[in-house]
């Protein structure tokens, strides 16, 4: 299978990228200029160098005409703050360009696509009294994404949505995303206040492993919750503390309403300086202070099979310790011009 991805270069596309070519597929992909030193991007892929958000019309189709598989792998995630309204960041990011790009896939009579989501998608689905979407911007853009995606997928032309949980692992000379816990960790000198609940998790080898079955086996369109693993947060952040060479910190839970309370406290402040989150955590709380696991069941079919998490685990904190520490590293870039 010929296959054109946006964002080959990037911890998650590298690894989907080097699952497909393993598996006998080519792979092209399109990715902003800036490689991280060292990073283990597969020889054998084709690379060109730009930005997908400059792209005509014109130059996506060239991109796409021949091509058997399409692989969205950008775009911002809820990290990304900005004016009031936040959405329209993400719906400029991640869901506009999407749309394009599918567009322009089918009536290039690409086969098989692939788009990188998020695991609140599905727990906005599943717990619809939470009004997830509803109240907080990030979420909503990528349920509207899924939304968008699945008005491609029919018989001709295969969509799967990976709604992607927490991720471990590194890749050389990138920061890792973790970085912001980390200091949040350190920042609490005696102990580590967090609250309940815990979420589900992969690797990174994990999430090339999906977007290569996905691209393999979906038929129409389709939604997979993705998780492998299931841990507390307290269980996560004992790892955390591991890997930051403090592991007897004590870990204190606190109350979910405390919790809330400071994300108001947050929120409002933020509105104040013209700031607005995706996720807005005083109304957020319930859902974090929640269990929210998936069975891997939903991903065994795809190939997912079993990796050590506690070691990517430790791997993500010790590389996020040495970007606290100096370490000049690849940050995440949603724009050349930006």
């Amino acid at each position: 299978m010929k296959v054109f991805m946006i964002g080959g270069t990037g911890l998650l596309g590298s690894a989907g990228a080097k699952e497909l070519i393993e598996k006998g597929h080519k792979v092209t992909s399109l990715s902003l200029p800036e490689i991280p030193e060292g990073a283990d991007i597969p020889k054998e892929m084709k690379l060109v160098t730009g930005d997908y958000m400059k792209l005509s019309d014109e130059e996506i189709h060239k991109f796409l005409k021949g091509m058997d598989g399409f692989i969205f792998a950008a775009g911002i995630d809820d990290r990304v703050s900005g004016p009031p309204p936040v959405y329209d960041l993400y719906k400029k990011y991640n869901n506009d360009p999407l749309e394009r790009f599918l567009k322009i896939a089918k009536e290039e009579k690409v086969k098989h696509c692939v788009v990188l989501g998020s695991y609140f998608s599905y727990f906005d689905r599943i717990w619809p009294k939470m009004k997830l979407a509803e109240n907080n911007p990030y979420i909503r853009s990528r349920v509207d994404q899924e939304t968008i995606a699945l008005m491609y997928a029919d018989q001709d032309m295969s969509v799967a949505i990976l709604e992607l949980p927490y991720i471990f692992g590194v890749q050389k000379g990138r920061k890792p995303v973790w970085t912001i816990l980390v200091e949040n960790i350190l920042s609490m000198k005696d102990k580590t206040m967090y609250p309940k609940g815990g979420t589900t998790m992969v690797t990174v080898r994990q999430v090339g492993q999906c977007i290569a079955g996905a691209l393999e086996k979906t038929e129409g369109g389709k939604c997979y919750p993705v998780g492998y693993y299931n841990m507390t947060w307290v269980e996560l952040l004992r790892l955390f503390h591991k890997g930051m060479g403090c592991p007897e910190k004590e870990i204190v839970t606190i109350p979910t309403f405390l919790f809330a309370m400071a994300g108001r406290k947050t929120h409002k402040e933020n509105l104040k300086n013209n700031i607005e989150s995706g996720l807005n955590m005083g109304k957020f709380a319930k859902a974090f202070a929640s269990n929210m696991f998936i069975d891997k069941k939903e991903i065994e079919p795809l190939g997912v099979t079993e990796d050590d998490i506690e070691q990517a685990v430790i791997d993500s904190v010790k590389l996020s310790m040495e970007s606290i520490n100096g370490k000049k590293l690849v940050e995440m870039k949603v724009s050349e011009d930006k």
